[in-house]
């Protein structure tokens, strides 16, 4: 499977713009995998259109299926799509390093001076801001993906399941699954019935 055919030579960034665009997604992920997501998906594909926005959702609900941090593995993915392996490599790093040099930073400060008024009261702000972040990033990835009522619907329960009664993960992600393959099976049916239909009409008519 080729990384960088099923993308348009003059959407395809040197190494160097790519590496440029994974540290600035790297610096500025706060807020979790889903700032970390939406951040991407900015960058990625509404400002430079390196990646489709269908590519885009089918890495994401790929990576969701994974073990790990799935927004790791989607940025990994994406440099792999435009580079190859050493794109994945500078990707998957890139995405690392920076924000785990300002987690032991900020743990740091945190842990010296924790107890000044001053810094304590700083560190709550950044919280409520994160929060905020969090909720406009889901609600932007939320857009993108969810494009049809089903698809509300089937995020709708799958958080009441998760939240409200601690069902498995995997076991929402497997029913799901299951939903869609039905919602297929049932779509499939229904066009092989119409075409059925159609054509004894057409030989009805013929005759």
């Amino acid at each position: 499977m080729s990384s960088e055919n099923d993308i348009k030579a003059d959407m395809v960034p040197s190494i160097a713009d790519a590496t440029r665009v994974w540290w600035k997604i790297g610096i500025l992920s706060f807020g979790g995998p889903a700032a970390q997501i939406a951040l991407m998906h900015k960058e990625v594909v509404d400002d430079r259109k390196w990646l489709s926005e269908q590519q885009f959702l089918n890495a994401l609900s790929f990576c969701m299926l994974l073990p790990g941090p799935e927004a790791m593995q989607l940025a990994t993915y994406a440099g792999w799509r435009l580079h190859g392996t050493i794109g994945g490599l500078i990707a998957g790093l890139l995405f690392v390093i920076p924000g785990a040099a300002v987690i032991m930073a900020l743990a740091a400060i945190y842990s010296i001076y924790g107890n000044v008024p001053l810094v304590d009261a700083l560190f709550y702000g950044i919280r409520a801001a994160v929060l905020v972040i969090v909720v406009e990033a889901l609600l932007r990835v939320s857009k993108k993906a969810l494009g049809q009522a089903q698809h509300w619907v089937i995020a709708g329960v799958a958080f009441v399941g998760i939240f409200f009664l601690t069902i498995p993960y995997p076991l929402i992600v497997l029913m799901a699954g299951l939903y869609g393959l039905f919602c297929w099976l049932s779509l499939g049916w229904a066009r092989l019935t119409s075409s059925s239909r159609s054509e004894g009409s057409s030989a009805l008519l013929e005759s």
